[in-house]
C-alpha cells in the first residue's frame, strides 16, 4: 500500500528496507540534517519516512535502508542498533 502523498506504508518499508537501525529520538534535533545529507552524499538507500517506537520510556526512531551495507555505514557513523521489522516493539 502506498499513500496518497506517495509514502510508502510501514509494511511496505519493513519489505522493501528491511534493514533497519534504531536510535534515540533526543540523538536527532539538530544531528537530523547532518544524518540526511551523509546519507545523500555516500548515495544511502535511506527510506525518505522512518519509524518510532517505545521503549523503556524512551522514544526510538528507526531509518531503514534497503542494503545491509547502507545500514551498516549509518550505524557506524551515528551508532544505533540493528532492529529486525519483525522484532520492533509495536
Amino acid at each position: 500500500m502506498v499513500y496518497r502523498n506517495g509514502a510508502l506504508s510501514k509494511s511496505m518499508m519493513d519489505r522493501q528496507r528491511p534493514h533497519q537501525v534504531a536510535l534515540p529520538y533526543q540523538c536527532l534535533g539538530h544531528n537530523f540534517p547532518m544524518m540526511h545529507f551523509f546519507c545523500l552524499g555516500e548515495g544511502l538507500s535511506l527510506c525518505r519516512r522512518r519509524h518510532s517506537y517505545r521503549q523503556n520510556d524512551v522514544d526510538m526512531t528507526v531509518f531503514c535502508f534497503a542494503k545491509r551495507k547502507h545500514a551498516e555505514q549509518f550505524r557506524d557513523r551515528f551508532g544505533g542498533d540493528f532492529l529486525d521489522p519483525k522484532d520492533r516493539p509495536k
